[in-house]
């Protein structure tokens, strides 16, 4: 498989193995097509955006009783921070996993749910090709969770590629 010069590639990834693996993939199938292109290899990774209310449970031995609870603008804050200091590390990580296989890369970072986001970067940056892990969640999972590489199949402007780890 080999991409076209000048066309934009891009991974997305997320802190779990598979997106990793897919861009291990990408820099070991990739690379000649990655490297003799104009462009640098897009990592791109979602924030979760807070949500407005959030569940505390009491601790086991009390009543379990779920309320929600308006979170505080300053907590709303403080995960928003943790969740950019984590997504910035990974994508260092990502970045120098890139460095150290010859590719240059640049990363991209946006806050919200990571279907929309990943789709929404792919028509913003103009890519031609996006690749992403699979994380084989098993049929009762993914209906309930959804899967972030089937909506990209169907709503992303462009090739999704979707890398599955061997068993």
């Amino acid at each position: 498989m080999a991409v076209e010069l000048g066309k934009k590639v891009m991974v997305a990834i997320d802190e779990n193995e598979s997106s990793y693996y897919a861009l291990m993939w990408v820099l070991e199938n990739l690379r000649e097509s990655i490297t003799n292109s104009s462009n640098p290899l897009v990592i791109f990774m979602a924030q979760p955006s807070p949500q407005n209310s959030y569940v505390f449970a009491a601790s086991l031995g009390s009543a379990r009783m779920y309320c929600p609870v308006s979170a505080t603008p300053e907590f709303v804050n403080s995960v928003q921070e943790k969740n950019k200091k984590v997504s910035l590390a990974l994508l260092e990580k990502a970045k120098s996993i890139c460095t150290s296989h010859g590719v240059n890369a640049e990363t991209i970072s946006e806050v919200g749910d990571p279907k929309e986001a990943i789709c929404n970067a792919v028509q913003k940056y103009k890519i031609n090709l996006l690749v992403l892990g699979d994380r084989d969640l098993g049929k009762i999972k993914r209906a309930f969770l959804g899967s972030v590489s089937n909506y990209c199949v169907h709503n992303a402007n462009c090739p999704v590629l979707v890398v599955k780890k061997p068993q």
